[in-house]
């Protein structure tokens, strides 16, 4: 206790009390039945995203014709070498969803990470400088928000082709208008605190009041937020490629799957099945760690312990 009152900002901060704050959100996790669902799931399918040719049991792209439409392994006809059965070409769908989750991830964190540094920047400088640099930045938010997020997305997509890097650019070329939003609002209520208008009686310069002031307030809300779009990104991948206007189809996504599912519905269900339910996992726990993170960070929360 003593050492955290001798504390003072500015000076790194001692290891007791990073350890206590680890301890103090592990235990607000675990307090929260949804975000500790969301969790581990996130943690298992990372493990799995990384370790995946250990995980699954069949080459993705393998074909056989001779096992095509092979139903789950406890169904009637199914085959144990398939827990999941097969799809119209005979490549195994346990193997192809666990493939598919390396593309699903790297698409969401990596299309938000270009949303968000795009986004931010252009929020900060409309919300920090103002006059004719924010209305402009800010008509262009709006010029870009006035349209639906997939319509953009699938416009943008037809003009630079089918392939996962350009998926990733599309989606961050397209959301980046919310966090212009977001950031510039934030920007503009944290520059009129009284410690941003002492800093600059003092003769801080505008680099040094964004650096040490604006970005470290701006970082809890582009986390929160950040948390929450990475499920909307997996699902507007999953709708590109469902459309044929994403990944292409030689490679295993759960987009895909969906689209050379649909024709199967009726004598092959599990084709769209399984894909769907993993995106729809995926996506809940993404939404219920952003939501508790928007509880625990929020400073005008408090909790317990």
């Amino acid at each position: 206790m003593e050492q955290s009152l001798n504390y003072q900002p500015g000076l790194p901060e001692p290891a007791a009390a990073k350890t206590s704050g680890i301890k103090r959100y592990l235990t607000l996790l675990l307090r929260s039945r949804t975000a500790t669902f969301g969790f581990i799931v996130i943690v298992a399918l990372l493990l799995i995203a990384v370790f995946q040719s250990q995980f699954a049991t069949h080459d993705p792209t393998a074909q056989s014709i001779r096992v095509r439409l092979t139903p789950p392994a406890w169904m009637e006809g199914g085959d144990p070498q398939y827990l999941l059965g097969t799809d119209q070409l005979g490549r195994d769908i346990f193997s192809r969803l666990i493939y598919g989750i390396r593309i699903s991830l790297l698409v969401g964190v990596a299309g938000v990470a270009i949303s968000c540094l795009i986004g931010s920047t252009l929020g900060l400088i409309a919300g920090y400088f103002g006059g004719w640099v924010d209305t402009v930045i800010m008509r262009l938010v709006d010029v870009f928000l006035a349209f639906p997020f997939l319509l953009l997305a699938i416009t943008f997509s037809v003009t630079l082709g089918s392939s996962l890097r350009n998926i990733i650019i599309v989606l961050g070329i397209t959301g980046w208008a919310s966090y212009a939003r977001l950031v510039r609002g934030q920007t503009l209520s944290i520059r009129e605190q009284e410690y941003i208008q002492a800093s600059f009686t003092i003769g801080s310069n505008d680099f040094h009041n964004i650096v040490r002031h604006i970005l470290p307030n701006l970082v809890t809300p582009i986390i929160i937020y950040s948390s929450l779009e990475i499920g909307v990104y997996i699902i507007a991948e999953a709708s590109l490629t469902f459309l044929g206007m994403g990944v292409p189809p030689s490679i295993a996504t759960w987009g895909n799957m969906l689209a050379t599912g649909r024709d199967y519905l009726s004598n092959a269900w599990w084709l769209a099945t399984f894909p769907g339910i993993a995106i729809v996992i995926t996506v809940l726990a993404f939404n219920f760690v952003g939501d508790w993170l928007r509880d625990v960070l929020d400073p005008k929360t408090t909790y317990d312990i």
